[in-house]
């Protein structure tokens, strides 16, 4: 076979694995795994619910120009306590508390043991009910997220041997929220990387398409703002938060300008078997775990 039919060989091969893709991809149907996913994802809320975490936050604060004024990096050991989260700060710029700061936040700890122990059923039952539902605004972005988006399969991509759907996001122009909170995903454009295998949302990518108008003391954030969130799959019952980052421009009022980058990586993922309190080493307290 000479060199040009070679060629042409290739390119009608070539060509005819990219019909074949694309027929394959017209018979997917995108929406449905939205759908999907918003299920699902409902499902692993209750699971993830009873772990407990690290979770390290860096703000960097910015000029103007993009250089950084100031950053702040906390750790904070996240679990449960009467059946809702508790966060104990217990690192400062990725050293350890001084002791004074560390016999304080033992000294919050307590207390809230102290103040959740006292509740009555009904207050307790309010409280836990919040966390196990999660936050309506959560709840009602994810109820109308398949309704308020056009969604186009952008490719198929394989990563650590898992293979995941790549879902470009684009505001519906003809759709009209049923929640305040909804409002918002009409300023949002975004990619999400859904895993093939049981329908998770393992990576979204976020950007603010219009600036975005919040609440009665005017908070405007700009156009161009962006979040990553990706999570993993810690074990076959549960998909978990692994990292979250935002890079935000916002004007505060009719003067102040903030430029900020936030991220939170969560680590030490742990089951949370009980919310007995007990006397840990030198007389501190301690949560049960698994």
């Amino acid at each position: 076979m000479s060199p040009s039919s070679i060629r042409s060989a290739s390119i009608g091969i070539f060509l005819l694995s990219l019909t074949s893709a694309t027929a394959l991809w017209a018979e997917v149907d995108v929406v449905e795994i939205i759908r999907r996913t918003v299920a699902a994802d409902q499902r692993n809320w209750k699971v993830a619910s009873q772990y407990g975490f690290s979770e390290r936050v860096g703000v960097r604060r910015l000029d103007s120009h993009g250089e950084v004024k100031s950053t702040d990096v906390k750790r904070y050991d996240v679990t449960l306590v009467e059946g809702s989260p508790y966060r104990r700060l217990v690192e400062r710029d990725d050293r350890p508390l001084e002791p004074d700061d560390e016999r304080k936040e033992r000294a919050k700890l307590t207390k809230g043991i102290a103040t959740r122990q006292k509740e009555t059923a009904a207050q307790r039952a309010l409280r836990q009910g919040k966390y196990q539902n999660r936050p309506d605004w959560l709840r009602e972005m994810w109820q109308e997220l398949p309704d308020a988006f056009d969604f186009r399969l952008a490719a198929d991509e394989s990563r650590d041997g898992a293979e995941f759907y790549v879902i470009d996001a684009t505001p519906r122009k003809e759709y009209r929220p049923h929640s305040r909170t909804a409002k918002i995903l009409a300023q949002l454009q975004g990619r999400l990387w859904i895993d093939k295998r049981d329908y998770r949302l393992a990576k979204a990518e976020v950007e603010v398409a219009e600036t975005i108008a919040v609440g009665l003391i005017l908070v405007r954030l700009a156009k161009g703002s962006r979040a990553t969130f990706e999570q993993v799959r810690l074990n076959e019952k549960v998909w978990l938060p692994r990292r979250v980052y935002v890079a935000a421009s916002a004007r505060l009022g009719l003067v102040r300008m903030l430029h900020i980058e936030h991220e939170a990586v969560f680590s030490e993922c742990r089951t949370v078997t009980g919310t007995l309190v007990s006397k840990g080493p030198r007389g501190g307290l301690s949560i049960a775990l698994e």
